[in-house]
């Protein structure tokens, strides 16, 4: 996370809110074979544990069974440049939203993770509406079970929320704003949002 408190992020209910609409996230762990990193969708299972599941040949699928590991949801990003501040003497840099969650992964059993898996699939086709839900019934008989045999469900257990959203709350208002219209001319529609959206 950033180092300058300016663009700490500390709302929890926020950050879950995030990491939610986000859906997906990179996790990293340390494993005998070096650094590892997977990308998987994620749900909230509670205030403080979130459910994942990735392939069963993931490099990181072993780790997970018992360990500790970072997730990391991103959000909109931007590149700024400084002729966009209408203020001198700026330089380049790089908006984004982020979280972080450090925890401990511990494998889920069969019956825990295809409820994860209806959980995740209802959340998601729910926004697809009025499309009607997909939902694994629609599979023909044994393939499901046949797929669940290719992944591992994890539940993580969240021990420390770290989140940073870096949308120029350092510069002044005018400035912010002249940015922010620079973002919308280059479609970067989100984090021009953001940006207009930030505390005076």
């Amino acid at each position: 996370m950033h180092p300058d408190k300016t663009f700490a992020w500390t709302d929890r209910t926020a950050m879950r809110g995030f990491v939610e609409q986000v859906g997906l996230g990179a996790i990293f762990a340390a494993t005998p074979e070096g650094l590892r990193v997977a990308h998987a969708p994620v749900l909230f299972l509670s205030d403080d544990c979130v459910g994942f599941h990735l392939s069963r040949h993931s490099p990181l699928a072993a780790h997970l069974m018992d360990g500790d590991a970072l997730f990391v949801a991103q959000g909109p990003h931007a590149y700024v440049s400084p002729d966009w501040y209408g203020m001198e003497d700026q330089v380049p840099t790089w908006n984004y939203v982020a979280v972080e969650l450090e925890g401990h992964a511990k494998a889920m059993d069969r019956e825990r993770l295809v409820a994860l898996i209806d959980a995740i699939s209802a959340r998601h086709e729910a926004r697809l509406a009025p499309k009607k839900e997909w939902t694994r019934e629609k599979m023909r008989d044994g393939l499901f079970d046949r797929m669940l045999g290719g992944i591992i469900g994890c539940s993580f257990t969240i021990r420390e929320w770290r989140g940073t959203m870096k949308i120029g709350q350092n510069k002044p208002e005018a400035a912010r704003l002249s940015v922010a219209a620079a973002l919308v001319a280059q479609g970067e529609h989100d984090m021009a949002a953001l940006m207009q959206g930030a505390p005076a």
